[in-house]
């Protein structure tokens, strides 16, 4: 009885584990996003990231008929890309990202996380 119990512990932990990787850290797609940069900000309660809103060309109609704008919220990975969006908001960026299935606090606010800038220009 106690090998089975011992067995089934192990099964349940290697699970949880699993799903824990799978929905937090397993990179689930990876891209690149071209868009007007809208802001950068670096902002959090307890867990300070830097967060940044891109602004795609195009319209996209929405379920109620309205159109709206493609908008691409994103955490960036690390200082240095956000220093340079700071400071050229409003220039057109090719952002790199990867996608992961949940978010994690200190990762960012979003599932999509920008780790490079591909090319940057002026509209």
């Amino acid at each position: 009885m106690k090998k089975f119990i011992t067995i089934i512990c192990a099964i349940l932990l290697l699970s949880i584990g699993g799903y824990v990787y799978w929905r937090y850290f397993f990179v689930f797609a990876e891209g690149v996003k071209t868009g007007v940069l809208n802001y950068a900000v670096y902002k959090g309660n307890l867990f300070k990231t830097y967060e940044g809103k891109l602004i795609q060309q195009g319209f996209g109609r929405q379920n109620n008929g309205s159109f709206q704008s493609y908008e691409f919220e994103f955490s960036i990975k690390d200082k240095k890309i956000f220093n340079q969006l700071e400071t050229n908001s409003g220039k057109v960026f090719d952002l790199h990202y990867t996608e992961y299935h949940g978010r994690v606090p200190w990762r960012g606010n979003t599932v999509y996380i920008v780790d490079s800038i591909l090319a940057m220009r002026s509209e």
